[in-house]
């Protein structure tokens, strides 16, 4: 018996007498023989690959053996028997999953993650749904384009990075062969210029504080708001804030949990920090402590007694706030950039800065370090 590749070759005339031959025709396996001068033909109807030619050569010998015993079927009805199902299943191909399909096993295999997170994935297989109904074939550089119309480009360089992973999770469960996302490097999304975030000024803080304090429906938020402008914390660190994380003295605050919709985690990249109290700070918290109290309790909550939901915060109060004492609108968060704007104004060196609010000194320089006290002026040299 002699083993032929893909390429259909004519061996017939070089063949011994009752020799059964392995060919392929686009790819398909059959066998081929000569009994008494006359030729046969046997199609299997299977793909060529490795299993696939194991289960030929088994059916070649089969044959071998009834020409040799004198046993051969001419009519060749003996030997077409159908390959098992489960052979034939084995050996098609599988039929890779669409773009979408992938992204959802993928975010399905992520369900333990951050429920935001789970929101973005959903979001995006949605996005591959719409593309494909438009497109025929997935081109990772058109659906980058297709993602302008919808997405800034900080954005869609994130939306890639979940991309690559998915593909990378799919290599691994044999749904993909490669990951067509490799081609695409993020550095080459250009982000653009983003203005930086204005610092709320004093007097725009005391107008704050003021618009929560006299508030009838708003005011039970005043501590919350006011302890972030005098800490510059994330939102989520202020609202997971527990009496346990408070020093007894007052002098400073450990900052190492969050809470973010509902759900209580690790600070963010799982670095805790201390948090010094200076005098103001100290004495605030020392007037909002309960008489009685449990260390786990919770020191920011709402009105009803559960965790600061942040976007319904600045959906409702604080948006309210902002609007009827006439300051340009910008996010709670903004009291952050803030503090830290304040603190590096008041002479703080950024290396002393960093630490307490919890950050990388470049990213301090780049994106907080705002000017709270006016129109910058060029020293005059000459």
């Amino acid at each position: 018996m002699q083993k032929i590749g893909r390429k259909l070759v004519e061996i017939m005339a070089k063949t011994p007498k009752g020799t059964v031959a392995i060919t392929a025709d686009k790819s398909r396996l059959r066998l081929r023989w000569q009994v008494e001068s006359k030729r046969y033909t046997l199609y299997l109807g299977i793909p060529d690959n490795p299993q696939n030619r194991k289960f030929a050569q088994a059916k070649a010998i089969s044959i071998e053996l009834d020409i040799n015993s004198g046993n051969f079927d001419g009519s060749l009805a003996k030997y077409r028997e159908k390959v098992s199902t489960k052979l034939k299943a084995e050996s098609e191909p599988k039929k890779e999953p669409s773009p979408s399909a992938i992204l959802q096993q993928y975010t399905e295999h992520c369900k333990h993650l951050d429920p935001r997170t789970i929101q973005k994935y959903s979001a995006l297989v949605n996005h591959l749904r719409t593309f494909e109904s438009e497109k025929q074939e997935l081109i990772p550089q058109k659906f980058i384009e297709y993602l302008k119309q919808f997405q800034q480009p900080r954005t869609i360089r994130d939306r890639l990075a979940i991309l690559k992973a998915a593909w990378k999770w799919a290599i691994k469960e044999n749904l993909v062969p490669s990951n067509i996302w490799d081609e695409i490097n993020a550095k080459f999304i250009k982000t653009g210029t983003k203005q930086p975030p204005k610092p709320f000024s004093k007097q725009e803080i005391g107008a704050i504080l003021e618009g929560f304090e006299n508030h009838k429906d708003y005011c039970f938020y005043y501590n919350y708001v006011r302890f972030l402008f005098l800490t510059g914390f994330r939102t989520g660190e202020a609202v997971g804030l527990r009496w346990r994380h408070i020093a007894d003295n007052f002098s400073h605050i450990w900052v190492g949990e969050i809470i973010t919709n509902g759900q209580q985690k690790p600070a963010k990249n799982h670095k805790d920090r201390i948090f010094p109290c200076n005098q103001e700070l100290g004495e605030f918290l020392s007037s909002i402590k309960p008489a009685i109290f449990s260390a786990n309790d919770l020191i920011f909550v709402s009105p009803k007694g559960k965790p600061i939901n942040a976007n319904n915060f600045c959906r409702r109060a604080w948006r309210t706030i902002l609007t009827e004492a006439g300051i340009p609108f910008r996010k709670p968060y903004n009291t952050r950039h803030t503090f830290v704007s304040h603190c590096l104004v008041a002479g703080m060196h950024p290396l002393q800065v960093a630490p307490i609010t919890g950050h990388d000194v470049q990213v301090l320089y780049k994106n907080y370090a705002g000017n709270v006290s006016g129109k910058a002026e060029v020293p005059r040299l000459t």
